[in-house]
C-alpha cells in the first residue's frame, strides 16, 4: 500500500555546480547511507516468533465445586447483561481476566455458559470453574463489539483466548518529500515526515534488499540530510554507482527529480513501464553509440530484474492482497502471511499464536486476524485458507476501520487458490522448523541439568553483563533465553544511576543491576520474610529465573550471592562464567555456590550453549554501551576530547564535514589536518574507539 504524507513546501535546489570528481574516497559501503529514518527507534531484528508453551491436558479434572461457584457468577452477570451487543470479560478471583468475549447478544451468549447441562468443551468448562466475576462492555453495533473484543485480548492477553504474539510494527519503503533531492530510507512507526511510503514489508530484510537494487537501478541518495550537505566531493556511493551524486551536482535537479519519478513508478506497481522506458533508452544509446550510457542503463534493468526475482512469486491478477494459511501439528499452530502490493511479492512472515490444542484451524484463524489488524491498515483484499465463521462480520468491521470495501475470501480456483497453496505450504514448513529447533532447545536445557547438577530444566535464564570506558557511559544488561531460544522482548538495559560508585566498581555495578531487577518481582516483606510474586507476565513465559549467569569467577559469584542473600532470594540459581586462559573460548570455567569448579570438555554441548549466552549478553551490553556513549559525544561535540579546543575543533570540522566522519577517520587521515599533531591525532583516534569494560 501506499501513502503520501501531508506535504511541506521542499527547499528549493542550490544553483547547479559542477563539482570536479573525486579520488575514491577511504570510506567503506558504511558511510552514513542513512537507510533507516533516524526518527524511528524500532529494532530491526526480524526473528521467527517463539512457539507458545506446551498446550494445556484438556483431560484435567474440575471439581464440581468449583464448578458451580462460576456457573453462579455468571448467572448474577446474566440477570443484568444487555440484550444488545457487546463484549464481556470473565475474572477469576485474582481479578485477573480469563477470557474476552463478544456477542450480538451479550444475555443470551452468558447464559449458555450459565447451564449446568450442556455439554461444553472441557477448556470451557476450566474456565467456567475459575470464573469469579465477569464484567461487560455495551456497544452500539456487532463491528463495534468485533474491533472492541480484539483491542482487549490484545492488551489483556487472556488465559483461555488465542494470542497473536511478537506483533511488531511494519517496515516500509520512503522517499522523503521534505528536501530538493529526495532520499530512500527504511522507516517503521508513525508516517509523520512528508513523503511516499512503500508497504508494508514482511521484514527489515525484504526492505534492506529491495532498497539495495532501488539504489542501483535508479541512483537515488540514502544519505542523511546533514550528510548531504556537508559533501565538497562525491561518496563511495556515487563511485560505486549506487547513487547520482546530487550532493556535488554530478547531476542536475530536473535530472534527478526524473530518477525519483522512475522510482516511485515502479514502487506504485508501474513496473513494466518503468522497464520498457529503459529499454528503449538503452537501445537508443546503444545506436548512438554511447555505449557508456547504454551500459548504465543495461545495469539498471538487471537491478530491477533482480527485485523482481527475490520476490518470487509476482501474480499476474492480485494488485493488493494479504494471504493467510494456517497449519496446526502436535497442538501448537502457525499462520503464514504473505504481502503483496502493487502486484509485487513484499515478503512473508511466520506467526506462532498461542492457542489450546482444542481450537480449531477456524476458530485460531478468525481470533488471529481481527487482532492482527487491530492497529495496522488492511488492503482492499484479504484472502485465507479456511472459511470462517464471522467473515462476513470481519470485513464490515475493517471496511468501516479502513474507510474502504474490503473483502475477505477462500479462494477456491485460479490464481489465488495457487497463492493460498504456496501459504499454506510455508507455513507447514515454518512451524515443522520451530517444533525442530525447539526439540534441539530442550535437549540442550535437559543437559544442562545434568552437567550443572541443577534440579529441574531452566524454563527462563538471565544472563547479566557490564560495560563502560574508565566508569563513563556505565551500563548494564539483562539478555533471557527459554525453550525456545533467546527472548528478545525480555531484554532489559540499566543505565547505572549510582553516584557514589567509584569508577570502574563492577561489584557497584552489579549491586545496582540485580537489586534494580529483583526488588520488582518481591512484594513487601510480610511476616519477616520477603515473598515471591506468584503471578506470571501476561504471555505465560516466568517472571522468575530458574538460573542467573554472571560474567566473571569465584569473587564475581560470592559478591553476587551476598546481594541475593540481602535480598532474600534463595530459589534462584546462579554460576559464574570465568574466560579461560588467554581468554580462550572453549576452556571457560564454571562456579557455583558451595561446589567445586566444573570444568567441561572444549566440545561439549553444553558449553557451547553457555558461551552462546555469554557472548548474547557481551553483544547486547556493548551495543547498549555505544549508544549511550554516542548520545553524549553528539550533545558534548569535540570539547570532551583532552587537548581539542575551538581553533582545532574548528580546523576538524571543515576538514572532515561532520564528528561522524571523524569519528570514522584514522590516524594518518586525522594527522592531516592543519594544526591536528601525532599525538592529537592519537588522542582523538582512541577517544572514539576505546573500548569499552
Amino acid at each position: 500500500m501506499v501513502h503520501d504524507s501531508s506535504e511541506r513546501p521542499a527547499p528549493a535546489p542550490r544553483k547547479a555546480r559542477r563539482g570536479a570528481k573525486s579520488d575514491l574516497p577511504q570510506d567503506d559501503l558504511t558511510l552514513d547511507t542513512g537507510d533507516v529514518d533516524p526518527a524511528t527507534s524500532a529494532a530491526d531484528e526480524d526473528d521467527e516468533a517463539r512457539l507458545p508453551d506446551a498446550p494445556e491436558d484438556a483431560a484435567e479434572t474440575i471439581a464440581e465445586a468449583t464448578l458451580s461457584i462460576g456457573h453462579a457468577a455468571i448467572e448474577n452477570a446474566v440477570r443484568l447483561a444487555p440484550t444488545s451487543p457487546g463484549v464481556y470479560r470473565m475474572l477469576n478471583a485474582a481479578n485477573d481476566v480469563l477470557y474476552v468475549g463478544k456477542a450480538k447478544n451479550v444475555k443470551k451468549r452468558l447464559s449458555s455458559y450459565a447451564r449446568a447441562s450442556a455439554p461444553l468443551p472441557a477448556r470451557i468448562l476450566r474456565m467456567i470453574a475459575a470464573t469469579t466475576q465477569v464484567e461487560i462492555v455495551s456497544t452500539t453495533t456487532e463491528t463495534e463489539a468485533l474491533l472492541l473484543e480484539a483491542n482487549l485480548i490484545k492488551q489483556l492477553r487472556p488465559r483461555f483466548n488465542v494470542q497473536l504474539r511478537d506483533d511488531k510494527s511494519f517496515p516500509y519503503i520512503l522517499i522523503t518529500g521534505d528536501h530538493w533531492a529526495p532520499q530512500i530510507l527504511k522507516h517503521r512507526g508513525a508516517q509523520s515526515r512528508p513523503g511516499r511510503y512503500f508497504g508494508p514489508f514482511a521484514n527489515a530484510g525484504a526492505v534492506n534488499r529491495t532498497i539495495t537494487a532501488l539504489q542501483r537501478a535508479f541512483l537515488i541518495r540514502s544519505c542523511t540530510d546533514g550528510f548531504f550537505e556537508s559533501r565538497t566531493r562525491p561518496c563511495l556511493l556515487y563511485q560505486i554507482k549506487r547513487c547520482a551524486g546530487p550532493c556535488t551536482r554530478e547531476i542536475d535537479f530536473p535530472g534527478y527529480s526524473e530518477l525519483v519519478r522512475e522510482a516511485t513508478e515502479f514502487l506504485s506497481g508501474r513496473s513494466h513501464a518503468v522497464k520498457e522506458l529503459l529499454a528503449a533508452e538503452m537501445e537508443k544509446a546503444s545506436g548512438e553509440l554511447e555505449f557508456e550510457t547504454a551500459a548504465l542503463y543495461r545495469d539498471r534493468l538487471a537491478a530491477l530484474s533482480a527485485i523482481q526475482s527475490q520476490q518470487g512469486i509476482n501474480p499476474r491478477t492480485v494488485e493488493e492482497a494479504d494471504v493467510f494459511a494456517i497449519h496446526q501439528e502436535g497442538g501448537y499452530s502457525c499462520v503464514e502471511v504473505f504481502f503483496f502490493r502493487t502486484g509485487q511479492n513484499w515478503g512473508n512472515r511466520a506467526y506462532f499464536p498461542k492457542a489450546e490444542k482444542t481450537f480449531t484451524p477456524e476458530e485460531v484463524l478468525s481470533s488471529f486476524l481481527a487482532q492482527f489488524y487491530d492497529d495496522k491498515p488492511p488492503p482492499k483484499l484479504i484472502l485465507l485458507s479456511h472459511e470462517i465463521e464471522e467473515s462476513a462480520l470481519l470485513a464490515d468491521a475493517l471496511s468501516v476501520k479502513a474507510g474502504y470495501k474490503v473483502e475477505v475470501s477462500v479462494p477456491k480456483r485460479g490464481e489465488k487458490k495457487e497463492l493460498i497453496s504456496h501459504a499454506l505450504t510455508n507455513a507447514r514448513e515454518a512451524l515443522g522448523r520451530k517444533l525442530a529447533d525447539t526439540a534441539t532447545q530442550s535437549r540442550l536445557l535437559e543437559a544442562m541439568v545434568r552437567a550443572l547438577g541443577l534440579p529441574h530444566a531452566p524454563k527462563r535464564i538471565e544472563v547479566y553483563d557490564n560495560s563502560h570506558i574508565m566508569g563513563t557511559n556505565a551500563v548494564g544488561a539483562m539478555i533471557v533465553a527459554g525453550p525456545d531460544g533467546f527472548i528478545k522482548n525480555q531484554y532489559r538495559k540499566f543505565n547505572i544511576k549510582s553516584e557514589g560508585l567509584t569508577p570502574g566498581d563492577d561489584y557497584g555495578m552489579m549491586r545496582e543491576v540485580l537489586e534494580r531487577r529483583f526488588k520488582r518481582l518481591l512484594k513487601p516483606p510480610e511476616d519477616g520474610a520477603a515473598k515471591v510474586q506468584d503471578k506470571a507476565d501476561d504471555d505465560a513465559f516466568p517472571q522468575w529465573p530458574d538460573l542467573v549467569i554472571i560474567d566473571g569467577g569465584r569473587g564475581q559469584l560470592n559478591a553476587v550471592r551476598e546481594i541475593f542473600q540481602t535480598l532474600g532470594l534463595t530459589q534462584v540459581a546462579l554460576m559464574a562464567v570465568a574466560k579461560g586462559p588467554d581468554r580462550d573460548a572453549g576452556r571457560e570455567t564454571l562456579f557455583m555456590p558451595d561446589r567445586e569448579a566444573i570444568k567441561l570438555e572444549p566440545r561439549d554441548p553444553v558449553l557451547y550453549f553457555i558461551q552462546r549466552l555469554r557472548d548474547e549478553a557481551h553483544r547486547f551490553v556493548i551495543g547498549s554501551h555505544r549508544k549511550l556513549r554516542k548520545k553524549d559525544i553528539r550533545e558534548a561535540g569535540l570539547q570532551e576530547i583532552p587537548g581539542i579546543g575551538p581553533s582545532r575543533k574548528r580546523a576538524l570540522l571543515h576538514h572532515f564535514g561532520t564528528l561522524k566522519e571523524i569519528e570514522r577517520a584514522s590516524i594518518a587521515d586525522l594527522g592531516k589536518v592543519p594544526g591536528v599533531s601525532a599525538e592529537s591525532a592519537r588522542k582523538i583516534f582512541e577517544f572514539f574507539h576505546a573500548q569499552p569494560g
